[in-house]
């Protein structure tokens, strides 16, 4: 099998030990399901969550993740649309990260797993 390089398997969701079992079980457009992940890597037995509420610092890059939309959004609205009311913002942004919401879950996690867990590769697993 051609490696996968830690890039390609975190956009493609794949597990950060093997780069070849999938993270989570449906994909992100799935109307239920898109935060259902599977316990354990299906092709090396990765446990993906190692203790309870090890994913919480996940939240912390969505966070980041959030603020950086919310922040380009504005800077769009501020130069594009004229500087509209406060309420226009709110209006705006607020659907945008209910929209993005299960894109950024997904991407928070695996950004988790991949760049700051401290998992290792195995080639060849």
């Amino acid at each position: 099998m051609k490696d996968v390089s830690k890039l390609q398997a975190a956009l493609n969701g794949l597990c950060p030990r093997c780069r070849q079992g999938k993270i989570f079980k449906r994909p992100f457009y799935s109307p239920r399901g898109f935060d259902e992940m599977y316990e354990h890597c299906p092709h090396c037995g990765l446990r993906y969550e190692v203790e309870p509420g090890y994913f919480i610092g996940a939240m912390y890059v969505s966070y980041a993740i959030s603020g950086g939309v919310a922040l380009v959004i504005g800077f769009m609205l501020f130069y594009f649309a004229g500087d509209p009311e406060g309420w226009v913002y709110a209006a705006v942004v607020a659907p945008i990260m209910v929209l993005i919401a299960p894109i950024n879950f997904r991407i928070s996690r695996v950004i988790w797993l991949h760049y700051v867990a401290g998992i290792k590769y195995v080639k060849g697993l």
